[in-house]
């Protein structure tokens, strides 16, 4: 397997991880969908796995850089902390009489579209190891 491999399965697994987180918060928002002055609470984790990308992919670039047009122009700079997952509160949704802004319509949405994206994960990993294992098994049979 080479470094780009490696790479790649690093990088499905630390996703595979914050869908894991991802669907846990999900749960809790629907357990949670009676209690009192509840917000819903989701996790956002796109700008930590672009992180985790150009970590382990340092050669090549992967980002445009800003032009500065003018010297009095601001300098651009992303001072964001991109080593973690941001915990958010999803608001926007009406509160109920009791506080709580939990919409089950919403949160069973975001659930099966993190189910769905889980699966493509688990699948794109399983084929990259079938196609290891096929190129093993075709080696061993010309020997």
């Amino acid at each position: 397997m080479g470094i780009q491999e490696y790479n790649t399965r690093d990088l499905v697994a630390s996703a595979l991880d914050y869908r894991s987180i991802r669907q846990d918060m999900i749960s809790s928002n629907i357990a949670n969908a009676d209690t009192p002055f509840y917000r819903p609470r989701d996790i956002s984790f796109g700008d930590t796995l672009a992180a985790k990308q150009a970590e382990l992919y340092k050669n090549e670039k992967t980002t445009l850089d800003l032009a500065q047009t003018n010297s009095a122009h601001m300098p651009f700079n992303n001072e964001k902390d991109m080593s973690k997952a941001t915990m958010f509160y999803r608001d926007g949704h009406m509160a109920r009489n009791d506080g709580n802004s939990v919409d089950l319509d919403v949160e069973t949405t975001e659930m099966s579209k993190n189910s769905i994206m889980f699966n493509a994960l688990v699948n794109a990993d399983k084929k990259l190891s079938m196609m290891y294992k096929s190129v093993i098994d075709s080696s061993s049979k010309v020997s």
